[in-house]
């Protein structure tokens, strides 16, 4: 925590729920609705897990959990995520999340969470995450919510550059250097004006990444394009503009021994 904040970074802890839980399902069994625990699974499938939302044990554990997590860090917000919940039925799933934010703000924390959250009903000044659904977005910027862009076809680093990437996924589709550079953050949500949005994130998350060469070649050089993108004033960036100057930064990169992604329609 001091190693970010030296360098003015606040780390958003991320404790997903109710789905994606079956590591803690496995682990402590009462948390399971029949008190069985699951087996441990170490594969790629989502939306198979879900805490019991009937049971006050449920609560008790998020409590001690968030209760934690809001000791540990000093920034002020705490993502619950609430994507992919494929196994809470809708009405669970909302009973859930209301009660769940109540004890991020007990603990004297921000929600944050994926889009998916705006189906609860949300606090004024939580914060909803873009990714795949613009629609859903909206409905929690209607109800106060800011929102992070993270539209997975341009921002997830873990997506293979072109089929022949050595690894990455492809579900979001292929994201070129050059389609993670070309788009407009204030366009992504119709009707949504400059001062909903905080920023940008881009996610990398770790399936096929192994090392630090494997984190290092998904995020360089899309990362680079997308911090223009989040901190520049659109009306000034172009391709042309940022292809040229890419060309002299990566000596900056050889320098450091990055294994940046060699991008044809970037280097050559």
């Amino acid at each position: 925590m001091a190693f970010a904040a030296e360098r003015h970074i606040t780390i958003i802890p991320e404790i997903d729920m109710p789905g994606h839980t079956n590591a803690a399902l496995a682990s402590y069994p009462e948390l399971n609705c029949d008190g069985q625990a699951p087996d441990l699974y170490t594969g790629m499938r989502v939306g198979f897990s879900s805490l019991c939302v009937d049971k006050e044990l449920t609560y008790v554990f998020l409590d001690d959990v968030i209760g934690e997590l809001a000791a540990m860090t000093p920034g002020k917000y705490i993502h619950i995520g609430g994507d992919e919940s494929h196994a809470t039925p809708k009405e669970d799933y909302i009973s859930f999340l209301n009660k769940a934010q109540a004890i991020v703000r007990k603990h004297g924390k921000v929600v944050m969470g994926w889009e998916d959250i705006s189906a609860a009903t949300l606090k004024k000044g939580s914060i909803v995450q873009h990714w795949t659904s613009a629609k859903v977005a909206i409905k929690g910027i209607e109800q106060g919510a800011k929102v992070v862009l993270s539209p997975a076809p341009k921002t997830y680093l873990d997506m293979k550059y072109d089929s022949a990437s050595r690894i990455g996924l492809t579900w979001a589709g292929h994201t070129s250097v050059d389609s993670a550079y070309v788009w407009q953050p204030l366009e992504v949500i119709k009707g949504v004006s400059k001062k909903d949005i905080l920023g940008i994130e881009s996610p990398l998350w770790s399936e096929t990444a192994v090392t630090m060469d494997d984190i290092e070649y998904l995020a360089f050089p899309r990362i680079i394009g997308h911090a223009e993108l989040g901190w520049s004033d659109p009306n000034v960036l172009t391709w042309v503009s940022y292809r040229k100057r890419m060309r002299s930064h990566r000596t900056r990169l050889d320098l450091l021994k990055v294994n940046y992604y060699a991008a044809a329609e970037l280097f050559k």
